[in-house]
């Protein structure tokens, strides 16, 4: 049985991890500390399913690396291993995946839930830029927003703010190209 932070004054490690019950949750690791998220809603799967199809349909054709979503763990270190809603992997780093992504990805995407919110608004977005992921993107259901994140020297630059309200466009220097309107993400 794995050992939560209460029990041990030690952060729990990727061994630990594999020890959790394949219960249908999703268990990540942050800094040794143990989250449990339940299943996603209809509203999320929505939008993860529509940002993976224009995502995934972009780059199989453009042939620049492969498109994943979860459960898939993202094992950046040995106290941290995520599971984003949906990452990408160029091709200079897919020969070097196994069963599981170990580093961390050129892209990884969360959509926020009201019981994920601070984790991924906060927590996820440290671990990731410790982890020099090069793109982080947040898709908030709600207002209809995708926060983007950039990787500029060791840090995150000021996130990208945009809004289907406004009739924004999401582009990224990963796919070169590629326009994605926030009303696509976020079709019924």
């Amino acid at each position: 049985m794995p050992r939560t932070m209460a029990e041990s004054a030690t952060k729990l490690t990727y061994a630990d991890y594999l020890q959790f019950p394949d219960d249908g949750n999703r268990h990540e690791l942050i800094d040794g500390e143990h989250f449990v998220t339940p299943s996603p809603n209809l509203r999320h799967q929505r939008i993860l399913r529509n940002l993976f199809r224009v995502l995934d349909t972009f780059v199989d054709a453009q042939r620049v690396g492969q498109v994943y979503f979860a459960p898939l763990d993202v094992i950046l270190s040995d106290v941290d291993v995520v599971e984003p809603d949906l990452l990408f992997i160029g091709n200079e780093r897919l020969e070097q995946l196994d069963n599981y992504v170990k580093g961390p990805p050129d892209l990884a995407v969360e959509i926020l839930s009201p019981s994920t919110h601070r984790k991924d608004e906060v927590r996820k977005r440290d671990l990731f830029e410790r982890a020099a992921v090069p793109e982080y993107w947040i898709v908030d259901p709600d207002p209809e927003t995708v926060k983007v994140y950039r990787r500029v020297g060791d840090v995150f630059s000021r996130p990208e703010l945009l809004s289907r309200r406004d009739g924004d466009v999401l582009r990224s220097p990963l796919f070169p190209g590629l326009e994605i309107p926030l009303a696509t993400i976020f079709a019924p």
